[in-house]
């Protein structure tokens, strides 16, 4: 057992960090179910929803940090999405290698597509929730984010890469 003890702030940062691992797991599976009928995995549509959120063409690079995962695995998905039709790669004028993605029609209609599935379903999941709660557990989640990313830039990380 170490010496040094979790303070209080620690115990209840570490409860809530198991909770989110948790709740990442279900909500990964429930969008499986969700968007199964579309050839959908929560993953693809995640990148799908990444791509589509974008004010403009992207890299993988830069999708892989703003979702803070591995850049490798985003590519992964990126070129399954594009055998299968759905994004389209763009040249890149700052960059002959890392091309710029975006949504193919196909692409675009198969995120409408879940997003009409994923409408109903989360306004029965927040039912009774107070937007209050939400905004306070949003609050939280975005400062232990920047704590993280911050620890990362001082160990000279990228954030995907900690």
């Amino acid at each position: 057992m170490p010496d040094e003890q979790r303070t209080k702030e620690g115990e209840a940062v570490t409860a809530l960090i198991m909770d989110v691992f948790r709740l990442n797991g279900r909500l990964q599976l429930a969008g499986d179910r969700l968007v199964s009928d579309l050839e959908l995995t929560s993953a693809r549509w995640q990148i799908l929803g990444a791509i589509a959120y974008a004010d403009r063409p992207e890299s993988v690079a830069w999708h892989a940090r703003t979702m803070g995962v591995h850049r490798q695995g985003v590519q992964r998905i990126v070129n399954e999405l594009n055998k299968e039709g759905m994004v389209e790669f763009l040249p890149n004028p700052h960059h002959k290698r890392a091309h710029l993605i975006s949504l193919t029609k196909k692409g675009h209609e198969l995120y409408e597509a879940a997003i009409a599935k994923q409408i109903p379903w989360v306004n029965e999941l927040s039912s009774g929730l107070p937007p209050e709660s939400i905004a306070t557990a949003q609050q939280v989640i975005a400062h232990l984010k920047a704590r993280l990313e911050q620890t990362s830039e001082r160990q000279g990380m990228s954030p995907t890469q900690s």
